[in-house]
């Protein structure tokens, strides 16, 4: 079986998903070697888990993104923000080092975008946008090759999980408000770390500058509820995923790394 090296950027709650399915041998086709995050402390505490596991193998807790490159991964995974995802992507292609991430947000920056295209080309190395909290990227992705169509993403979310942004406002926490209308790059601009899944969807079908973004506050609302609605001359599809939490993007990582090594691709 081929193994292959591992680092994960952006040690919160959802890398956490990843190390507990290596702990499940659900990656067997994988080892941990390295990892990176805002504070050095939550780095530590992974390595940690590793370390202390039968893994038979050690894991480096890295002061620097620099530091974590000097390991030579062969894939990163990144969980951290848009902003991470940035300082992290060029660099880390350029060092031979895939990366599945999270921050998909980041894309909806055309000119990055291109950079990192370019950049992964000409060093053979590769971009896995992973799933997220959304699905039908396939049907997304086929339709637009097929004819033009329309693309709707609304989201219904709770107003506590917009406390520290522009928009919030205490009457949110009674009333229904319509908070942003408008296009994934405008959206992921006033919510850099809510709707990394509007520029997914956007990227997989129409683009951001296309796809119409609804996002909406509900009063005692738990978690998020995604709806992407394509429409065209032969299609109608409509994907609506309720998350009660974030666990699910953690677990699309997995399935993402996973498919990579698959001889059987979903």
């Amino acid at each position: 079986m081929k193994s292959y090296t591992l680092a994960i950027a952006g040690c919160g709650k959802l890398a956490h998903i990843v190390v507990e399915a290596l702990l499940k041998d659900l990656l067997p086709n994988y080892k941990l070697i390295g990892t990176y995050s805002r504070t050095f402390e939550s780095a530590e505490e992974i390595a940690k888990i590793i370390d202390t596991s039968n893994s038979g193998y050690t894991c480096t807790p890295c002061h620097s993104i620099q530091e974590l490159l000097q390991l030579k991964p062969d894939y990163i995974v990144e969980t951290a923000s848009p902003t991470g995802f940035k300082e992290l992507a060029l660099p880390a292609l350029k060092n031979g080092s895939n990366i599945v991430t999270l921050s998909i947000g980041a894309l909806a920056d055309a000119e990055f975008y291109k950079d990192v295209e370019k950049t992964a080309f000409e060093n053979g190395t590769r971009v896995h946008l992973a799933s997220g909290a959304i699905g039908g990227f396939d049907v997304m992705r086929t339709v637009a090759l097929m004819e033009e169509s329309e693309v709707t993403f609304t989201t219904e979310k709770s107003p506590n999980s917009l406390k520290r942004t522009s928009v919030y406002d205490e009457v949110l926490q009674t009333e229904r408000r319509e908070v942003f209308n408008g296009d994934a790059i405008g959206a992921i601009a006033l919510f850099p770390t809510h709707v990394n899944v509007s520029v997914a969807a956007a990227l997989a079908s129409v683009g951001p500058e296309n796809i119409k973004v609804s996002i909406n506050s509900i009063p005692g609302f738990v978690g998020d509820d995604h709806r992407i609605e394509v429409k065209s001359e032969n299609i109608h599809a409509v994907v609506d995923v309720y998350s009660k939490n974030a666990k699910i993007a953690g677990w699309s990582v997995v399935n993402t790394l996973r498919n990579i090594v698959s001889p059987i691709v979903f």
